[in-house]
Formats: structure tokens, C-alpha cells, sequence
């Protein structure tokens, strides 16, 4: 017997968009769109780029990078989301990712801009601890 507790529809469970504060949106947003194979998520219907929207619904420009998105192509993932705020990171997140990527994805993280921290080898697996460009951290295994 399966127990759902909390909020679902309909016996499905509700899906989640994972929010990132960050510095430079559009540059954190393409980072992990290559990092995820996600792709950066088109303006709506109707409008050639987001810069288009902005104008058209009378956003300033100086505010087009204060957000960006992220999608999985394949619908089946969360949706990132990602906005401007006006302090750095100064703590150790309490939420992190792990990427099901395989350890040969590390350099190619490397290159993408993220640093690596830090490597284990232990009962509980392999793993490799990483900061992306803005210093968030997140583990590949």
C-alpha cells in the first residue's frame, strides 16, 4: 500500500520549479541549461526574443537579465527559474543539486565554468563536490 502525505491532484504529484537567486541571470541560466541539457526557454507567442517582450510590455531595460529561465525540451523536468538579487552569496546553500551526470562530466563542467571543490570515494559512493559560476554548490556523481 503506497501513502501519499501532502498535497497532490488527482494522485499525482505536483510538479516544482527550483528558484535560484543570482548575480547575472542570463549567464547563470545558460551555464546550467548546458550543464542539464535544458535549453534557455523561449519568449512567449507572438514576440522574437525576450528583449521584444520587455519593450512591448513596457519592462525597462535595464531590467530584461533580472530574470531568465531554463526547460527541459523533453517537458519531463522542473522548470529553473532564475532572478537578480542584490547581495552575493554568503553562506553555504541548504538546498543543493546532484547531477546524474557521471564523474567524465566534470572536466566538461570545468570547462562550461564551474569549479571543482572537491572529490570522495567512500562506502556511500563517488562523487565530486562543485561550485558553479556564481558559487553555488552542487555534487556530480
Amino acid at each position: 500500500m503506497v501513502v501519499r502525505i501532502g498535497l497532490y491532484r488527482g494522485g499525482m504529484a505536483i510538479g516544482i520549479q527550483v528558484t535560484m537567486d543570482a548575480a547575472d541571470p542570463g549567464k547563470l541560466a545558460a551555464f546550467w541549461a548546458e550543464a542539464l541539457g535544458y535549453v534557455v526557454q523561449p519568449p512567449p507567442p507572438g514576440f522574437d526574443s525576450w528583449e521584444d517582450f520587455a519593450v512591448k510590455n513596457g519592462i525597462p531595460f535595464e531590467s530584461v537579465n533580472d530574470y531568465s529561465a531554463i526547460i527541459d525540451p523533453e517537458g519531463a523536468g522542473p522548470r529553473f527559474f532564475f532572478q537578480r538579487v542584490p547581495e552575493g552569496k554568503t553562506a553555504k546553500n541548504r538546498l543543493h543539486l546532484d547531477v546524474n551526470a557521471g564523474l567524465e562530466a566534470v572536466d566538461r563542467l570545468v570547462s562550461l565554468g564551474a569549479t571543482k571543490v572537491q572529490e570522495f570515494n567512500d562506502n556511500k559512493g563517488h562523487w565530486v563536490v562543485m561550485l558553479d559560476p556564481e558559487g553555488n554548490e552542487f555534487c556530480v556523481q
